[in-house]
């Protein structure tokens, strides 16, 4: 797709979305280093820098994140509203990927500050063509404020 890259956060609990949406974005060709976190509670420490996420070169700040909103512990809602109330952290763009359609959680969620709010699709194809979508826009579209920051490789 592109040689440029970028570092994405994967903010999701379910193992099988995990997997299914890294695949995805291998098979998009969507040029990332891809690093996931669980839930809310561990987001905020990969980017506050707490716990094992203190090595700034083994887990690079994000260019962007990737947002479920159903997690445990702290839900995605909350965990995006201290982002963007954290003003080291809510330059970085956030993209929401859930499996809500409430229209509730899209106008919260652009309330608070989100870049888009993407419904996951229900087969892999759609999810692939989500990936591709994502990587042409952030990729080749525009700048990102962590561009200097591309991870491995670039």
């Amino acid at each position: 797709m592109s040689a440029k890259s970028i570092n994405i956060l994967l903010a999701e609990d379910d193992a099988d979305d995990r997997y299914l949406i890294n695949e995805a974005l291998d098979e998009s060709g969507v040029n990332c280093q891809l690093y996931i976190v669980e839930d809310g509670d561990e987001l905020l420490d990969y980017l506050q820098r707490r716990g094992k996420y203190s090595d700034e070169q083994a887990w690079p700040t994000p260019s962007l994140i990737l947002l479920d909103l159903n997690m445990p512990r702290l839900d995605g809602r909350e965990a995006l509203a201290q982002i963007k109330a954290n003003p080291n952290l809510r330059g970085i763009p956030i993209v929401v990927l859930t499996t809500s359609q409430a229209e509730e959680d899209v106008l919260r969620t652009y309330s608070l500050g989100v870049s888009g709010f993407i419904t996951k699709p229900v087969s892999f194809t759609g999810l692939r063509e989500v990936m591709e979508t994502i990587g042409k826009y952030w990729l080749k579209t525009v700048e990102l404020p962590h561009s200097r920051e591309r991870g491995p490789g670039s």
